[in-house]
C-alpha cells in the first residue's frame, strides 16, 4: 500500500524556545523527520496550524488564553522552520489537519504522521483520519509532545485504536 507522509506543524511557533507554545523535544525529532522526508520524496505534505481571522465558539476562550497567537498566516511564527521550505502547506485553524485538502492528497494511501505536538495536533489528525477509514501510522520517535509524559500517554492511547492506527519507530517505517 502506498504511503503519504504528513509532517504536522513543524513551525517556528513550536520550535522557538521563546514561544509560549515551545515544544521541548522539537529539535530532537527534526533529524528523523529529515530522513523520512527524504525517503518519501514527492509523497510528503506539510501542515500548518494557523489562527483564524476571527475566533468563533470555544476558540474565543482559547485565544483569550493565548492572545500572542492571533497573528496572520504569513507571520514568521506560523512559517515552517527554515530547514524545510515546502512549496505549499495544508493549513487549518483546527488542531486536526484531516480536512478535504489533506484527504484528497492522501487518497487511498496509508497516512504516516510525524511532527508536533503528539498530544494535540498529531493525535487530532490521526483519529480523524482513522475515523474516515484511512490506515494511519504515527512515527513515535519523529513526534514530540508538550512533555515526555504527555507524549508517552498519547502514544499509548493511539495504540488502542489498532488496527486503524499503528505506532511505529522511524526505523520500522523506513525499514
Amino acid at each position: 500500500m502506498k504511503s503519504i507522509l504528513a509532517v504536522i506543524d513543524l513551525q517556528n511557533i513550536f520550535a522557538d524556545p521563546a514561544s509560549e507554545w515551545f515544544t521541548p523535544r522539537f529539535a530532537e525529532v527534526v533529524p528523523r523527520i529529515h530522513r523520512l522526508v527524504k525517503a518519501f520524496g514527492d509523497d510528503v505534505v506539510f501542515t500548518r496550524f494557523i489562527a483564524p481571522a476571527r475566533p468563533e465558539g470555544a476558540w474565543k476562550q482559547y485565544y483569550a488564553q493565548w492572545p500572542f497567537a492571533l497573528q496572520p498566516p504569513e507571520s514568521p511564527l506560523y512559517q515552517v522552520i527554515p530547514e524545510f521550505q515546502p512549496a505549499s502547506t495544508v493549513d487549518a485553524t483546527t488542531f486536526g489537519k484531516w480536512n478535504p485538502r489533506l484527504a484528497t492528497r492522501v487518497g487511498g494511501a496509508r497516512l504516516v504522521l510525524a511532527g508536533v505536538s503528539t498530544d494535540c495536533c498529531v493525535l487530532s489528525t490521526a483519529l480523524a483520519a482513522a475515523d474516515a477509514g484511512v490506515a494511519v501510522t504515527v512515527v513515535s520517535d519523529a513526534c514530540a509532545g508538550v512533555d515526555d509524559e504527555s507524549h508517552t500517554k498519547t502514544l499509548d492511547i493511539l495504540r488502542l485504536y489498532g488496527p486503524l492506527v499503528k505506532v511505529a519507530t522511524s526505523e520500522e517505517v523506513l525499514g
